[in-house]
C-alpha cells in the first residue's frame, strides 16, 4: 500500500481507504458479521489505514450497525488506523424502501449527543476524521466549524471534514476552523464537483471521493440482467443500473476496457487510478464485501497514468453518450 496525506493537515492514510457502508446498508442485507470482522482485518494486514462509516448507516432494527461493526473489528488495530465516520442526517422514513430521503440536523446539541454516541459505538477515545454528512442549511457554516473547533480542543475528533460541500460553505467554515478534507461523490460517470479542485489546492484541503466506481457500475461486474433486491438495496433504483442504461453505457464501457488493456489492470483499477493520479490529495474509499475486491483495489496505486492520457480520458468522457447515475438520496428540509 502507498500513503497519501490529505491536504496540509498532516493526516496520512491509505491512497486507496475502505468505504464500509455496503456491509451494513443499502446494499442488500447487512453482510455476515462474523465474515467481515474477518474481512476488516484482512484489509489492515494489507496495508488500508482508512475506514470510512456513518452513524447511520444501518438497518431499521439496527440502526447503527456499521459503526458498531467497525467498533469491534478494529479495536484490536487501533493505533494504527484512521477511522472516519459522520454526523447529521436521519432518515425520512428508515422502513420504506431506499434511497430513503434524508432529513439534515447540524445543530451543535445534536452534533454532541452523535459524537459521544458514535465514540461509544467505535469504542474510541477519539475520531480521527469527523465529517458533516450533509449541509444543513439551518446551521450556518460558522456554528458547525465553531463546534468541531471545541470537539478538537475537547480531544474527541482529531479533524473535521464536509461532505457535499459548495465553495461558499467551504471558505465559510475553514476560517473558523481549518477543514481537513471534503468528502464528495466522484467518479468517471459523476464529475460536477471537479471545479472544487482549485479551491481545494488553494485551502489545502483533501479531498475524498466516494462511490469511485459509481456504486459497482464500473467494475464491470453487472450486466443488464443483474438484479438487485429493491426492499434492501438502492441499486434497484439508480439509473445506471437499469437495462438501458448499459447499452447507453457502452462507449464508457469500452473506453475503461481499452485502458485496462493497455494498462494490463482491471477495470476498477483504471477507474479509481484515472483519480488519484489527477491530485496527489485525492483518496478513493470503494466499498466491499470480498477479499478478492480489496485485493484488486489496492492495486490501483501501481497503475500510473500520465497527466496527457488523463487529459485524453476527461476529453473523451466529456464528449461520449453516457447514462444518468444516481447523485444521492433526496434531502427533506424539515421547517
Amino acid at each position: 500500500m502507498k500513503f497519501r496525506t490529505l491536504g496540509m493537515s498532516g493526516l496520512k492514510v491509505s491512497a486507496v481507504g475502505l468505504g464500509c457502508m455496503g456491509m451494513s446498508h443499502a446494499y442488500g442485507e447487512p453482510a455476515d458479521k462474523r465474515k467481515m470482522i474477518e474481512l476488516l482485518a484482512e484489509a489492515v494486514d494489507m496495508g488500508y489505514t482508512f475506514f470510512d462509516t456513518a452513524e447511520i448507516y444501518g438497518t431499521p432494527i439496527h440502526p447503527h450497525d456499521n459503526e458498531e461493526l467497525l467498533g469491534e473489528a478494529l479495536l484490536p488495530f487501533r493505533d494504527k488506523i484512521v477511522i472516519a465516520t459522520k454526523f447529521g442526517l436521519t432518515f425520512d422514513h428508515p422502513n420504506h424502501s431506499g434511497p430513503h430521503a434524508i432529513i439534515p440536523d447540524s445543530s451543535p446539541d445534536r452534533i454532541r449527543r452523535s459524537v459521544e454516541e458514535s465514540l461509544g459505538r467505535l469504542q474510541t477515545d477519539h475520531i480521527d476524521l469527523y465529517y458533516q454528512h450533509r449541509i444543513d442549511p439551518k446551521i450556518e457554516p460558522e456554528v458547525i466549524a465553531d463546534t468541531m473547533a471545541s470537539l478538537i480542543r475537547e480531544g474527541k475528533i482529531l479533524h473535521w471534514g464536509i461532505s457535499e460541500t459548495t465553495e461558499e460553505y467551504l471558505r465559510r467554515a475553514h476560517k473558523v476552523c481549518p477543514v481537513t478534507a471534503v468528502q464528495n461523490r466522484y467518479s468517471m460517470m459523476a464529475r460536477w464537483h471537479e471545479g472544487l479542485f482549485p479551491v481545494l489546492e488553494e485551502l489545502g484541503v483533501g479531498f475524498v471521493a466516494f462511490s469511485p466506481l459509481a456504486n459497482g457500475l464500473l467494475t464491470e461486474y453487472y450486466t443488464a440482467d443483474s438484479h438487485f433486491d429493491a426492499r434492501t438495496d438502492y441499486r434497484a433504483s439508480m439509473p445506471q443500473f437499469r437495462k438501458e442504461s448499459f447499452r447507453k453505457n457502452k462507449p464508457l464501457f469500452s473506453l475503461i476496457s481499452s485502458l485496462s488493456e493497455e494498462h494490463h489492470a482491471t477495470p476498477s483499477q483504471v477507474s479509481l487510478a484515472w483519480m488519484m493520479n489527477k491530485r496527489s490529495w485525492i483518496v478513493s474509499i470503494p466499498g466491499t464485501r470480498h477479499l478478492c475486491r480489496l485485493k484488486e483495489n489496492i492495486g490501483a496505486v501501481d497503475v500510473h497514468l500520465s497527466e496527457e492520457e488523463i487529459k485524453r480520458i476527461d476529453t473523451a468522457l466529456d464528449t461520449m453518450e453516457m447514462s444518468e447515475v444516481f447523485g444521492g438520496s433526496p434531502v427533506k428540509e424539515v421547517i
